[in-house]
C-alpha cells in the first residue's frame, strides 16, 4: 500500500502564502499521479490540483489557477503545493491523494490513497 503524510498547514492572513508538502512511502511505484483536495466546513471535498510523476503534467481547478503551484521531487517522493494570495473561503483541511490511474482525474473516487490532511486557516 501507499502512505501519504501532509505537512505545512497553519494560520495565515488573507492574501498570505503557505506551502504544503506531501511525502509518499510504501508501494509508490504503483502511483501514476498525485493530487491535492480540500474540504472547507460544510462543503464537499473538492479537487485543487494534480501532477503526474513521470511527465509532470498538471491540472488545476479554475479557482486556484494563477495563485497555486504544484511541484514534485521524484527523488524524495514528495509533492508540494505553493498557495499564494489565500482567501478566507479557502480555509480548509487539505488532503494529499494518489491515483494508480494513468490520467489526472479530478473526482475523488478516482484516487486510491489519502493522507490524513493538514489544516489551513485563513484569517480575514
Amino acid at each position: 500500500q501507499v502512505q501519504l503524510v501532509e505537512s505545512g498547514g497553519g494560520l495565515v492572513q488573507a492574501g498570505g502564502s503557505l506551502r504544503l508538502s506531501c511525502a509518499a512511502s510504501g508501494r509508490t511505484f504503483s502511483v501514476y499521479a498525485m493530487g491535492w483536495f480540500r474540504q472547507a466546513p460544510g462543503k464537499e471535498r473538492e479537487f485543487v490540483v494534480g501532477i503526474s510523476w513521470r511527465g509532470g503534467a498538471t491540472r488545476y481547478a479554475d479557482s486556484v489557477k494563477g495563485r497555486f503551484t504544484i511541484s514534485r521531487d521524484n527523488a524524495k517522493n514528495t509533492v508540494y503545493l505553493q498557495m499564494n494570495r489565500l482567501k478566507p473561503e479557502e480555509a480548509a483541511v487539505n488532503y494529499c491523494a494518489a491515483t494508480t490511474a494513468s490520467r489526472l482525474p479530478s473526482a475523488r473516487n478516482e484516487y486510491d490513497y489519502w493522507g490524513q490532511g493538514t489544516r489551513v486557516t485563513v484569517s480575514s
